[in-house]
């Protein structure tokens, strides 16, 4: 298979010849006057003598055309431009450039004028040393921690960044299995572009509706239910530009893979919940679509369940996807058809072709598990696979291998963070029936120092710090 050509991103100058003006004026320019009027006169009239020879020559014998050169000016000759349609994301089977995506994103046809605007706008807000809310499609807008007050200024008082119309993927290399977007690409369309290709994001992350973005994506960091099998976001993250507090642009990462020294600042963006910065774009490496899906089902109660998911653990098997709930097993397998045959006769269960409708209502909580529970709160606890069950009074649904636990309790946020603690993990609660509770765990003091000495050096005036993942 011929590898495709990576396409650049800068649009190739035209070579113009060099002008003999601007020749004459440069540091050669008295030698070049003081050439002998005589010679050149005398070289005047030879090359008329010869112009009027081949003249004569021409009037008796035409000359005929040369066509391969003719077809060589009209290879050379710029075509013309065709009109694209209207989208932010070209479905095409070659490398996607800059220069193509701009033609067809018509709210963003220049990129730097759009980030001239950003940074204006947050030099603005740090003369008036006021706040700045970084938006994308709002799809997450109810994640973290809400904004009430600070410094007198009202949660209906801060003005808005939106980098919603900043859309079209900058780059697309399918061969060498990365993309870069722009931060306010839709989410779905990417999704769809990968998919036309045969590859996919790895983490599989939810949308939470139709207008996710890309940058949304990032900064809350939220990965779904192959996560475990696959690695989290951070890990598929190569490269971030964003605008900093201080109205600068940054880039971090690189497109490929590669060893580095230094802070790893892309991925300290990945759920940094826009507190650090405007994100401009990201690269994000890609994989090829598994060949087969199928689920596998089991009947177990929950400690057998996580009993069975800690043995397949550690055994090279082709799991992509888990869940327990209501006394009933889900596995997800993919990978090459031979392979997940053979581990469904080594399982056992049965088996479940096109039940992709199931996972999807995991990803994105529409799962009839997550239908909303008006007294009792829904916490999502991240810990070790090997932590016992929950020892107070609540419903659970385990994914990730038994990583990740998602409660329906009564119980107070001290005691569900009590037993997260405990055992090594952290709770973050994404539905409450009470008021001025934490979204994520307290962190320790130490930590606390560390996070406000990173946002002082990307932020030092605060202007993004609406107290979003602020404990």
């Amino acid at each position: 298979m011929p590898r495709t050509k990576r396409s650049s991103i800068e649009t190739a100058k035209p070579t113009v010849a060099p002008n003999l003006a601007t020749a004459a004026s440069g540091p050669h320019a008295s030698e070049i006057a003081s050439v002998d009027q005589a010679s050149m006169l005398k070289a005047k009239k030879k090359s008329k003598a010869a112009q009027d020879n081949s003249t004569s020559k021409s009037k008796t014998k035409r000359k005929p055309k040369d066509s391969k050169a003719e077809e060589g000016l009209k290879q050379d000759a710029p075509s013309e431009v065709r009109q694209e349609p209207t989208s932010s994301i070209r479905p095409s089977e070659e490398p996607i450039t800059q220069t193509q995506v701009a033609a067809r994103a018509q709210p963003c046809k220049d990129g730097t004028d759009m980030l001239k605007t950003w940074r204006e706008q947050i030099q603005e807000a740090r003369a008036q040393k006021a706040k700045l809310r970084i938006v994308g499609g709002k799809s997450k807008s109810w994640y973290g921690n809400a904004f009430e007050r600070t410094n007198g200024q009202e949660n209906h008082q801060i003005a808005e960044l939106c980098t919603e119309e900043y859309v079209g993927v900058i780059e697309y290399e399918p061969s060498e299995l990365y993309v870069q977007v722009r931060a306010g690409t839709p989410l779905q369309e990417l999704t769809r572009l990968l998919k036309r290709h045969g590859q996919m994001l790895a983490f599989e992350p939810p949308l939470f509706g139709l207008t996710a973005t890309v940058g949304g994506m990032l900064a809350c960091g939220l990965s779904g239910p192959r996560r475990a099998y696959a690695a989290a976001m951070k890990d598929h993250v190569l490269g971030v530009g964003f605008i900093s507090g201080r109205a600068e642009l940054l880039r971090f990462g690189t497109k490929v893979i590669k060893n580095v020294a230094g802070y790893d600042v892309s991925r300290l963006m990945v759920g940094s919940r826009a507190s650090l910065g405007v994100i401009t774009d990201v690269t994000l490496k890609v994989i090829p679509l598994p060949q087969v899906e199928c689920s596998l089902v089991f009947a177990a109660s929950e400690q057998d369940a996580m009993q069975m998911l800690q043995r397949w653990a550690g055994q090279c098997l082709p799991i992509s996807a888990s869940c327990y709930y209501a006394g009933r097993l889900t596995l997800r397998l993919s990978g090459l058809a031979e392979v997940v045959k053979q581990t469904h006769q080594k399982l056992g269960g049965v088996r479940i072709d096109g039940d992709d409708a199931f996972w999807e209502s995991l990803r994105e909580q529409q799962h009839h598990f997550f239908h909303a529970e008006p007294e009792l709160s829904l916490w999502r606890l991240s810990l070790p696979s090997t932590a016992p069950v929950a020892d107070f009074r609540c419903k659970t649904l385990l994914e990730w291998g038994g990583a990740q636990r998602w409660v329906w309790t009564l119980e107070r946020p001290e005691t569900v963070r009590s037993y997260a603690l405990k055992h090594r993990g952290h709770a973050t609660l994404f539905r409450s029936r009470e008021k001025d509770v934490s979204v994520f765990t307290p962190v320790s003091a130490a930590q606390s120092k560390i996070q406000e000495r990173i946002c002082t050096v990307f932020d030092p005036d605060g202007i993004f710090d609406l107290g979003q993942w602020r404990s």
